[in-house]
């Protein structure tokens, strides 16, 4: 279980990173800068760490499916950028393949 939490720490640690690429503004903001730059490296031992026992394959699907929508949900949040009807239906299909994955795949380290 531990690996999902290796996972969820480099999932948030890169949404975190992500989300402020913007105010960094072309990394001409120190603070800003500094939270994309540690963001990114704790992301990536986190996700190195998660490697251990989950599947490449299964890391990046879920890794890269939550991280989207938790990335359009901060831009709605923080940059007040809308999400119209087909980007909702999207991270639904999204949300539906990463909830696949975990119940119904054996490829996922359990």
């Amino acid at each position: 279980m531990m690996n999902y939490a290796y996972l969820l720490a480099a999932i948030l640690c890169e949404v975190i990173a992500t989300s402020a690429l913007k105010a960094a503004e072309g990394f001409t903001r120190l603070g800003p800068s500094l939270v994309v730059v540690i963001g990114y490296g704790l992301a990536f031992y986190c996700l190195s760490l998660t490697l251990r026992t989950i599947p490449v394959g299964i890391a990046y699907a879920l890794w890269s499916g939550i991280g989207i929508v938790l990335i359009a949900l901060a831009g709605w949040i923080l940059y007040r950028q809308p999400l119209d009807m087909p980007a909702v239906i999207g991270m639904a299909l999204i949300v539906a393949g990463v909830l696949v994955i975990n119940l119904f795949s054996r490829t996922a380290g359990r």
